[in-house]
C-alpha cells in the first residue's frame, strides 16, 4: 500500500473513505472514494497485484478531466485472481454494488452512471446514465434482469445491457428494495409505492 503522505489532502475535505465488502460467489471487494481533486489522495490508498483500467472519462462526461472529479477505486478479489477499476462522478457519492449471478456480472453504481462488469474478468460490459443520482441496486434469481433504481427512474436492464422496462416517478425516491416478490419504493416524503419487478407495473 502506497505512502498516503505523499497525496496531500485538498484544505476542506475529508479523507478518503474505504469500505471492504464480501459477496456470494467469493468476491472480496475494497472502494476507495473522495471528494472532488481527490484523486492523487484516492489512489494513493491502491493495493498492487490486480489488472486495473480507468474508466473516469465515462463518468466525466467526455469533456472533464476525471481527476477534477470525484474518484473511485473499487478493487474485486475472487477465486481467479483480482481486477480493479478506477471511476468518476460529478457529484460526490458512496458506490453501490452487487453480484449478479445470474449475469455473470459485477454492478456497480455511482453517481449518475451504473457499470456492469464481468464479475471474474472485470470487462466492462455496459454502462447505463440514469440522469439522476443512483439510489439503489437490486437483482433476484427469479429475474432475467437487474433493478436500477435512481431519484426519479425504474430501469430493469439484461445481462447485453438492453432495457426491459423503465418507469418514471413524480416523487423523488429515497430508497428501494425487493420484499416478497415486490419492489418496494420510498419517496423522500415517506410515501411507499408497490412495483412489480418483472413488468414494472404499480401492484395494488
Amino acid at each position: 500500500m502506497s505512502d498516503r503522505s505523499a497525496a496531500p489532502i485538498p484544505s476542506g475535505a475529508a479523507e478518503p473513505r474505504s469500505l471492504i465488502t464480501s459477496f456470494p460467489g467469493g468476491l472480496r471487494v475494497r472502494a476507495t472514494w473522495g471528494s472532488s481533486g481527490q484523486a492523487a489522495a484516492v489512489f494513493a490508498l491502491s493495493e498492487a497485484g490486480a489488472t486495473l483500467v480507468d474508466h473516469g472519462a465515462l463518468g466525466a462526461g467526455g469533456g472533464s478531466d476525471p481527476d477534477r472529479l470525484c474518484r473511485m477505486e473499487m478493487r474485486v478479489e475472487h477465486p481467479g485472481g483480482a481486477w480493479a477499476v478506477r471511476l468518476a462522478s460529478m457529484i460526490y457519492d458512496e458506490p453501490r454494488a452487487l453480484h449478479w449471478d445470474e449475469g455473470g456480472l459485477f454492478v456497480v453504481g455511482y453517481g449518475f452512471t451504473v457499470y456492469a462488469f464481468g464479475s471474474r474478468s472485470g470487462a466492462l460490459a455496459w454502462l447505463h446514465q440514469t440522469g439522476t443520482p443512483v439510489v439503489a441496486l437490486a437483482a433476484s434469481p427469479r429475474f432475467d434482469h437487474v433493478i436500477v433504481q435512481s431519484e426519479v427512474e425504474t430501469w430493469a436492464i439484461r445481462s447485453d445491457g438492453e432495457v426491459k422496462w423503465r418507469l418514471a416517478h413524480t416523487d423523488v425516491v429515497g430508497a428501494a428494495e425487493l420484499i416478497g416478490g415486490q419492489l418496494i419504493l420510498t419517496s423522500i416524503a415517506g410515501a411507499t409505492q408497490s412495483i412489480d419487478p418483472a413488468t414494472g407495473r404499480a401492484l395494488a
